[in-house]
């Protein structure tokens, strides 16, 4: 499905109104269901969807096990409906879904400790790595990455998000929600057999607590943005281990968290 659409607007230049046709980014409601009981709704753009669900389950906890993402259905209309097959029973409301090829699924609510943002149901491992990388290479790639943003561009409309290994750009995902970016790019990795170790993910939004937990999830070292991160999410980063990097504009950036990682 196309992730823009076009449609005439009437643009204003000076004193002078003129009809234009310009390019809107779509947004679309997506139902994932597991047997045809839906787990979960959200909105987004209806592009890398089975990557979308991948790396929002896995992340997320909602499925805890393999995922068999090669059978999962997706078909496209007015709504976005994603179905994954599974042997077992589904309370969506009581917390529990188990299944053969997903084995055991847990999708329980979030009980968030506010100081490390972590929730009860997660053991997450602080990343202890010797990483590095220096300030030019990094502002060169986040560059490259900045300039990837097509839908961006055409639409002034969404987010993006991105996986590198400190010299390519390993995976990149746009969306209208910047979590879902960010979620597509995980997905993306897992399913290819990427591995998150000694990896940067840069994204265009403010790096808050939600996509920093994400990060922290899957042990990614370093996390960049050009916008600036809040406190929680620097108290995460802090906790995890993880290399908080913001401002990234022009010459400039600021290193929040574990600045051993950032050569000068």
């Amino acid at each position: 499905m196309n992730p823009y659409i076009k449609r005439k607007v009437l643009k204003k230049h000076g004193t002078s109104f003129e009809d234009i046709e310009d390019y809107i980014a779509v947004e679309k409601k997506l139902r994932v269901s597991v047997n045809g009981k839906e787990v979960i709704s959200l909105y987004c753009t209806p592009s890398m969807i089975r990557e979308l669900v991948v790396g929002l389950f896995l992340t997320e906890g909602i499925i805890r096990g393999e995922l068999c993402a090669d059978k999962m259905s997706i078909e496209y209309g007015d709504e976005i409906m994603v179905d994954i097959p599974a042997d077992g029973d589904i309370l969506t409301e009581g917390r529990v879904i188990t299944s053969g090829c997903m084995g055991g699924v847990t999708f329980t609510p979030l009980e968030k400790n506010f100081l490390t943002g972590f929730t009860k149901e997660r053991d997450f491992k602080k990343v202890t790595d010797g990483f590095s990388i220096d300030s030019g290479t990094l502002k060169t790639i986040f560059k490259e990455f900045q300039q990837r943003s097509e839908l961006f561009r055409l639409t002034g409309c969404v987010h993006s998000a991105a996986l590198s290994d400190g010299k390519d750009i390993l995976a990149f995902a746009e969306d209208i929600g910047r979590h879902n970016a960010v979620d597509k790019v995980i997905g993306y990795a897992l399913l290819g057999n990427i591995a998150f170790r000694e990896k940067l993910m840069f994204v265009s939004g403010r790096l808050s607590s939600e996509v920093v937990s994400k990060c922290c999830r899957w042990g990614i070292p370093v996390v960049a943005s050009r916008t600036a991160p809040t406190s929680l999410a620097i108290e995460i980063a802090e906790v995890c281990g993880i290399t908080l990097v913001g401002f990234i504009r022009g010459d400039r950036l600021n290193v929040y968290t574990n600045t051993q990682r950032i050569i000068q």
